[in-house]
């Protein structure tokens, strides 16, 4: 199984997950491809031989809580560890950097995340988040770099900035320019595979 762990933030940042695990299906016949993108991941994961087991938008199976923050994903934790994931997939702390989170606290949150999923067997993928200076730029700069300090202290994977190329950007967002569209969704799709991919292989043997 791959689980995906996230605040959702909005409605769109679960589809944009839905998406990143099941991005831009390619058919046999090499038809287009629909503008959902559904795919690349799911035909991928088949072919490995795995199960994808979305935890997001099934209330009996939902590790994401909309506008949740690192502590609410920690507090969460247990019950989708007890469905045995493979690799799961990090994605807290966007809603931390809005309120402005102190980072040592979403350090330890992510840390102590890591630290459970890894003893129970699991890989995990950490994906970067960056904060808008609404709190200064200081902060901005020390929640910038919890993610990769605590990739480098538990030596895992980490996606740099999960929505980059999406982030404000007019094409790829809704007209709030927060909430990213079916464009933004296959972008995020094509920023996280190069790092979930490698992943993979040593789940199958």
């Amino acid at each position: 199984d791959i689980r995906v762990l996230d605040e959702q933030t909005c409605d769109p940042v679960a589809h944009i997950f839905d998406r990143v695990l099941r991005v831009r299906r390619r058919d046999r016949s090499r038809q287009h491809l629909d503008h959902h993108a559904h795919d690349v991941v799911v035909d991928r994961l088949d072919e490995a031989g795995l199960r994808l087991e979305m935890v997001l938008h099934q209330p009996e199976r939902n590790a994401g809580v909309r506008g949740d923050t690192s502590a609410g994903g920690l507090r969460r934790l247990d019950a989708l560890l007890a469905g045995k994931p493979e690799i799961v997939v990090l994605a807290l702390g966007a809603n931390d950097g809005l309120r402005g989170v102190d980072a040592d606290v979403v350090t330890r949150n992510l840390s102590q995340i890591i630290d459970r999923a890894t003893a129970r067997g699991a890989k995990v993928l950490l994906c970067g988040m960056d904060a808008p200076p609404l709190h200064g730029w200081q902060y901005t700069l020390a929640f910038h770099q919890v993610f990769p300090d605590v990739a480098a202290k538990y030596h895992v994977p980490l996606v740099p900035f999960l929505l980059q190329g999406v982030a404000l950007n007019p094409e790829m967002n809704g007209e709030d320019l927060i909430h990213p569209n079916a464009a933004g969704a296959r972008q995020i799709a094509e920023t996280v595979w190069p790092y979930l991919e490698p992943m993979l292989a040593p789940v199958t043997r």
